[in-house]
């Protein structure tokens, strides 16, 4: 049963409505919103909130799905840099605690006895003890606080206040106890696998808008004004086109990175220069088939600039291939980047990567947590798959040859 399409306006209403028309676009769409969405918010909803969520815990690494720890929070003596707003937004924020993985604790005289996390079938606890008024108060003088039999005083700024047994009890049960479930479980490093899969997903996301926005910028540049002017500038961008279209993509990438050095972004740029050739041939294509239209004629008559004549007239008229073109390359952005890490010259450690992730967990697979490894690899394929059936919808909805 077709599903019919109102004509009425421009073309490329007619293209949105025809390509909204169409339930996998749709759903397609809307799953790449969401990551997005999720990309954005980054550590405002990830369960750990340190930068690049690498906040690990050796002793629960490798536990799984909807594994739940309790934590003791012992302060750090470093000092903590203010963040703004954006910036923990965009970088997150240093833990002002150290996180130490507990089975219980208790107190012992004005000490607090910790039983370190141990696996059900270890047959040895560890216990570290530290001071309470090394926990409760780090920033006061040892010699400012005194213990009278069941009492504690902390003597600060000219005054004394003083706290019982339970109260202290009470302080470290409200200030230091921390209880988190890990809903996708912990990597080898013991870091929380949906924090390090939600933070990683901007690295994916970057990689495509910053290479396609690359590739955009270089090929629409050339391809115009190789189609537009002709002569010895078209000859010199095809040969271009050509040499660099003969070397295989992954090659090239893997030199680039290699010139450039390993980054963040540098992958970036890397990838971006590897994918402007097809959105400079396809763009010299429609500018030459458009260039003779009897409206560019008309253009030069009135006396227009070929700046003008170009980005005003030209342009504006070929974007649906380049549209689609861009789709496509979105998806073979995200896949060269997760290639890339997964052979370690990519983004480097610690920051998430889903080809990293990849590589520290596909020997996992012969074992009975493969899912470290496939986890990211399904994050990999959905996204790559949203793309590329974005890409055909955008195709179809394109085609002015097609009958609804």
């Amino acid at each position: 049963m077709s599903t019919y399409i109102n004509r009425e306006g421009s073309p490329w209403k007619i293209a949105f409505r025809r390509f909204f028309s169409n339930r996998l676009s749709l759903v397609s769409s809307v799953f790449i919103g969401v990551i997005t969405l999720f990309t954005l918010l980054g550590y405002t909803i990830t369960p750990d909130s340190t930068p690049w969520a690498n906040n690990q815990h050796l002793e629960i690494a490798t536990q799984k799905p909807g594994f739940r720890a309790t934590f003791f929070l012992i302060p750090k003596s470093v000092n903590q840099v203010s963040k703004g707003i954006l910036g923990k937004l965009i970088w997150g924020k240093q833990s002002a605690y150290r996180e130490v993985p507990i089975l219980s604790y208790r107190l012992d005289g004005w000490d607090i006895v910790l039983t370190e996390y141990a696996e059900p079938e270890d047959s040895v606890n560890i216990e570290t003890r530290y001071a309470v008024a090394q926990i409760l108060f780090p920033d006061i003088l040892s010699q400012d606080v005194t213990y009278q039999n069941d009492m504690l005083q902390v003597h600060s700024s000219g005054e004394t206040i003083t706290y019982t047994s339970h109260q202290i009890d009470t302080l470290i049960e409200k200030n230091h106890i921390k209880t988190q479930r890990f809903w996708l479980g912990t990597d080898r490093f013991g870091r929380d696998m949906l924090s390090r899969l939600i933070i990683g997903a901007r690295v994916s996301l970057s990689v495509g808008f910053i290479a396609v926005a690359i590739s955009l910028l270089i090929g629409i540049v050339l391809g115009a004004a190789a189609g537009y002017f002709r002569g010895w500038f078209d000859d010199l961008v095809m040969w271009l086109i050509n040499v660099v279209w003969s070397i295989p993509t992954l090659l090239m990438v893997i030199a680039l990175t290699m010139v450039m050095g390993k980054g963040f972004w540098q992958i970036f740029v890397a990838v971006g220069l590897t994918m402007w050739v097809e959105v400079a041939r396809v763009v010299r294509g429609q500018v030459m088939a458009l260039r003779e239209k009897e409206f560019i004629e008309a253009a030069k008559v009135l006396g227009f600039g070929s700046g003008r004549i170009i980005f005003q007239h030209i342009l504006p008229n070929a974007l649906g291939p380049v549209v689609i073109i861009s789709a496509g390359n979105f998806a073979t952005a995200i896949l060269l980047e997760a290639g890339l890490s997964f052979l370690g010259i990519g983004v480097q450690p610690p920051v998430p990567s889903w080809g990293t992730m990849i590589k520290d967990h596909y020997g996992y697979i012969i074992m009975d947590k493969a899912y470290l490894a496939i986890l990211p690899g399904v994050a990999i394929m959905l996204l790559v798959l949203a793309f590329t059936i974005i890409g055909n919808g955008l195709r179809d909805a394109m085609d002015t040859k097609s009958v609804d």
